[in-house]
């Protein structure tokens, strides 16, 4: 488990640079660029020093509004659903005017998985609702202006004390440092060289899947997963700055990140697959559940408990149901590895190969497209990958849980 026993290091040295991380790597802030932050209350020290970072790289405003999960919980008790989920006229207004101006959008999220436990399930479908239809302002803006947007995770006690069999600050200041290494942070290192390094490597395998030219890939693992994924001409997995649109400035959506990923058909998706680590859903935690696709849209949900919400969400819109990512992540993963569940989506999908429902990345009428993107994740220790080539050939993608080429 990360970190090694012993491992010393100086804390407040190590968060300003990973802070600095986020901002050059991570956003690459511009000149007088307008930084738009979406911050966990819980985290507010450190995202006082993650903005001092910005303005050093020149940011010309840094712009924090918080998310406090704990009022809207109380707040979701006594109000009408509909108001909960309802985005009100200034929020869009508030988002929408710096983004129209050039501003980039940071997600600083910190977790408290134990907080919607004694919420109902309908009382936090309208949270998630809400925070994910302001969410959408901003990833309309990273489609339709090209800004640049990140979203990255901040320690915090409730979190650090559920996933560590350790308490207080204690276990916060071992969650940093376990955060600090899959994040390849060291006290010695040039983390703009690391992550250039890093992209390349991830690059290079996707453009060496992609040169296979597949048209699908067949899913199987001893958990009952059984799922044929089709893909397209344009399903490339291979990414690299020479892809960005003409004048996008290069960034990290992700980090930390190990994955590499792609847009399936819309309609390839058949079969069964089972999830193989939680999804924390609007604020819930939910385990051992599955989907059954045909023609590529869901049409079961396989679950004991969280069912209502898992339906919810894939009723959310008429798309919501089929997938939009198909991401290959090897189970010895650095975060795999660490043998920690994080209960965040961020760092979970990274440690596993994982699907998403919903929205998709490009706009072509083969992709699928939605008002929401949620991941889940499906790696295990046995999963193969049989992808089929053009010419018909079977080729093997994954073995035992990890890259076979």
């Amino acid at each position: 488990m990360y970190p090694k026993e012993g491992l010393k290091m100086d804390l407040e040295k190590m968060k300003r640079k990973y802070a600095y991380t986020l901002a050059r790597v991570g956003l690459n802030v511009q000149k007088g660029q307008t930084v738009l932050v979406e911050a966990a209350v819980e985290g507010w020290e450190f995202t006082s020093i993650f903005a001092e970072e910005c303005y050093k790289l020149g940011a010309g405003n840094v712009v924090v509004h918080y998310l406090d999960l704990p009022n809207m919980k109380v707040g979701a008790q006594y109000r009408a659903d509909e108001d909960v989920r309802r985005v009100e006229d200034w929020e869009y207004a508030m988002h929408q005017g710096y983004l129209d101006n050039g501003a980039c959008y940071v997600r600083l999220e910190g977790v408290n998985p134990r907080l919607m436990e004694d919420v109902s399930e309908k009382n936090s479908n309208a949270i998630f609702a809400h925070v994910d239809a302001v969410r959408n302002i901003m990833r309309r803006a990273s489609r339709e202006k090209h800004c640049q947007w990140l979203i990255a995770m901040v320690p915090t006690i409730q979190w650090a004390e559920y996933i560590l069999d350790k308490t207080g600050e204690e276990a916060l200041n071992e969650l940093w440092e376990i955060l600090l290494k899959l994040c390849y942070i060291t006290e010695d290192n040039d983390v703009v060289k690391t992550w250039e390094e890093k992209g390349r490597r991830n690059a290079e395998r996707g453009r060496a899947v992609d040169a296979l030219k597949l048209t699908k890939l067949h899913y199987t693992a001893s958990n009952g997963t059984d799922l044929t994924v089709g893909l397209t001409p344009w399903s490339k997995f291979g990414h690299d700055d020479s892809d960005l649109p003409a004048g996008q400035v290069p960034f990290n959506a992700n980090i930390p990140s190990e994955e590499i990923f792609t847009t399936p058909d819309k309609f390839g998706t058949n079969g069964i697959v089972y999830a193989s680590r939680p999804l924390l859903l609007g604020g819930k935690s939910i385990e051992n559940f599955g989907f059954r696709f045909e023609k590529g849209k869901v049409v079961e949900v396989l679950a004991d408990e969280g069912k209502e919400m898992l339906e919810a969400l894939i009723n959310t819109d008429e798309n919501a149901g089929y997938l939009g990512e198909a991401a290959l992540v090897e189970y010895h993963s650095p975060i795999s590895m660490s043998g920690l569940v994080y209960y965040t989506t961020l760092i979970d999908e990274n440690a596993s190969c994982h699907l998403a429902l919903g929205r998709g990345f490009g706009q072509r009428p083969e992709f699928n497209d939605s008002t929401i993107h949620v991941d889940f994740m499906i790696g295990t220790p046995d999963l193969c990958i049989v992808g089929t080539t053009e010419d018909g050939r079977e080729v093997d993608i994954f073995r035992d849980g990890d890259f076979a080429l």
